[in-house]
């Protein structure tokens, strides 16, 4: 399965907010949205930085941090990994399990096409498998 064919199943919307936005504001939107990311697009819609749950942790961790008073842009990841919309499911598995993140933007020709995280690759394998098992157990039975 590729990129492209994840996306198709589970839609290309993508959360954004502006690296001039709060870092409460950016963590009220992932509340709202109920996902653990959100990307910030350039004035094109690429994605030029992400921001996580993991940055939040990390800032609380940091301790007295007001997160009304600091901006996106200030703790946002700016060296975003992307996807292709012809990657495999298989690979950017390997790749977020070996460079330890759970967001992946999918881009093609600088346009964003979507959002994968570690849950929807998951949840793609263990659809996978499922049509594997069925298609052997018909096999055997005839």
């Amino acid at each position: 399965m590729k990129l492209k064919d994840l996306l198709a199943r589970k839609g290309g919307s993508t959360i954004t907010v502006s690296a001039a936005a709060s870092i409460a504001e950016a963590v009220k939107v992932m509340h709202a949205n109920k996902v653990g990311a959100v990307l910030i697009p350039d004035a094109g819609g690429c994605p030029v930085g992400i921001f996580t749950e993991r940055d939040v942790v990390r800032l609380y961790a940091e301790g007295d941090v007001d997160l009304a008073a600091l901006r996106v842009e200030e703790r946002m990841t700016c060296s975003v990994v992307v996807g292709k919309p012809d990657d495999t499911v298989d690979s950017v598995m390997a790749l977020m399990t070996e460079r330890r993140f759970r967001h992946l933007p999918v881009v093609e020709d600088g346009r964003l096409l979507g959002l994968v995280s570690i849950g929807d690759v998951v949840k793609a394998k263990l659809d996978e498998a499922a049509k594997e098992a069925e298609t052997l157990r018909e096999y055997i039975s005839s």
